[in-house]
């Protein structure tokens, strides 16, 4: 039987911790699940993004208005204006997949228990949208390689990301 070859690739993703999480206080609650399944942090942030920022992520990057309507989009807009955010650069081989998987679907009603939002979030994508509201979802994580690099870029700067090693690298060289 011919040996499978792997092509999995470490990667970087992009994840912000919207002010419902901050706000309850669970952030480091959140945060540990993804450093259990091994990925590492590159950057870490707290910050108050202003509309334009947060447009250029939403719709330039995500092209929200164009799959919800602007009304979503300036509901969540609104609702990550409430409070500061946490972003967060993570690292690990296939990280963009793992972080979703880790996350749950973006509506909460349809989250697996397990899931952070599974485990945290209960409100239903459209009880939200009926009343024009941003979605308390907990945690934004980007969907797919070309969002994350694009995110992390908008997000960070250069020299606000690190590379270094985790003691498993450091010692197993």
């Amino acid at each position: 039987m011919a040996e499978e070859t792997y092509t999995g690739k470490v990667e970087r993703t992009l994840v912000v911790f919207k002010p419902d999480s901050v706000q309850r206080g669970i952030v480091g609650e959140l945060m540990s699940r993804f450093e259990r399944v091994g990925l590492k942090i590159n950057g870490i942030k707290m910050t108050s993004p202003d509309r334009d920022h947060l447009y250029h992520h939403y719709e330039v990057i995500s092209k929200m208005a164009s799959r919800w309507g602007e009304k979503a989009l300036d509901g969540l807009v609104s609702y990550m204006m409430e409070g500061p955010v946490i972003a967060m650069v993570l690292e690990g081989v296939e990280a963009i997949e793992v972080v979703r998987k880790v996350v749950g679907p973006t509506d909460p009603k349809k989250a697996d228990m397990g899931t952070i939002r599974g485990d945290y979030s209960h409100v239903a994508l459209g009880y939200m949208h009926a009343r024009k509201v941003g979605l308390p979802n907990l945690i934004h994580a980007s969907g797919n390689t070309s969002e994350a690099e694009q995110e992390i870029n908008h997000w960070f700067r250069p020299d606000e990301l690190y590379d270094y090693p985790v003691l498993a690298e450091k010692y197993s060289r």
